[in-house]
């Protein structure tokens, strides 16, 4: 494969593993000479990449746009979705999921869950396990009411409450890690002695 020069990108973070892994993985090419595409991220939406050469710069902007490395400035074309699956395939499938985050809300003072938060219990545990070695951090937090010392005591135990909740639930504890933040980190940020329910939760990471 030849090197891509001048390769820059206007992207957030990430939807450069799915540029990335495209990128290294062309083998593909477009009349015999190796070329870029820039992929959409799963919503459909994407960055912006410059490919660079003695011949200028050319910007892709728009899912599946591609490039001949090497090509006149602003030479470009569509990839059909067929043509990226066979020659992108292995790359695209080796792009590792983007993290989620949920959110659980607790009865305050209590380790047990809202009512809504317990409805949501179900999509949660079946998003995780489509990931096929997922990492789960939990985090516990608390609302200002009370000292602090019980607020993060609090917070472990809504972090052990989700933690067990999964493993009820045949979800890996070896890939789990607890900690507690109690009041600190507010999502909502209050005066000391606050009763703010977005306040009483645990965030939970999956990688």
């Amino acid at each position: 494969m030849k090197p891509v020069e001048g390769l820059v990108g206007e992207n957030r973070c990430r939807r450069w593993l799915a540029l990335i892994a495209v990128v290294i993985g062309v083998t593909g090419c477009a009349s015999g000479r190796s070329y870029v595409v820039l992929v959409p991220d799963e919503d459909g939406t994407t960055g912006r990449v410059s490919v660079s050469g003695a011949k200028g710069t050319t910007w892709l902007d728009k899912p599946n746009e591609g490039t001949v490395i090497g090509a006149p400035a602003g030479e470009k074309f569509v990839v059909a979705k067929e043509s990226l699956t066979k020659e992108f395939g292995p790359a695209l499938a080796a792009t590792p999921m983007k993290p989620i985050t949920f959110l659980f809300y607790f009865e305050t003072g209590r380790v047990t869950l809202t009512r809504e938060s317990e409805a949501s219990v179900p999509s949660v545990l079946d998003a995780i396990r489509k990931r096929p070695a997922p990492d789960i951090s939990i985090v516990g937090h608390t609302d200002t009411v009370g000292k602090n010392e019980d607020n993060v005591a609090l917070g472990w135990g809504r972090a052990r409450f989700v933690a067990r909740l999964f493993e009820s639930n045949r979800i890996g504890t070896d890939r789990i890690s607890i900690e507690s933040h109690g009041e600190k980190n507010l999502l909502v940020p209050t005066p000391d002695n606050t009763d703010e329910p977005r306040n009483r939760r645990v965030e939970i990471m999956v990688r």
